[in-house]
């Protein structure tokens, strides 16, 4: 049987007073809502490049929000019988 979902990602970038780039993803299901955040800074001997931070904070906000998304899963797994995996690879299906 086929199945197709859309879930909507809504990704946030900012600056806070003190020159930290930060990022905030929302991941909506429809069923539930899952959030990543992220954080850059710029070392003071370095060249300001506002592009390079908001990568940087957004990337990690995504890898947050991934690594969150996979424990759903594994618990997921966990909750119809099977064991927690020891690696992520091994759970459900191959990436």
């Amino acid at each position: 049987m086929p199945h197709t979902m859309e879930w909507k990602v809504r990704l946030h970038v900012f600056e806070d007073d003190e020159g930290t780039t930060k990022a905030r993803v929302v991941l909506d299901t429809g069923a539930t809502a899952l959030t990543g955040q992220g954080a850059a800074h710029c070392h003071p001997a370095d060249r300001n490049v506002p592009e390079i931070g908001d990568e940087l904070a957004a990337g990690r906000a995504l890898n947050n929000l991934a690594q969150k998304l996979l424990n759903a899963a594994e618990q997921d797994i966990e909750g119809m019988g099977a064991p927690r995996p020891i690696t992520r690879q091994a759970a459900g299906w191959p990436t």
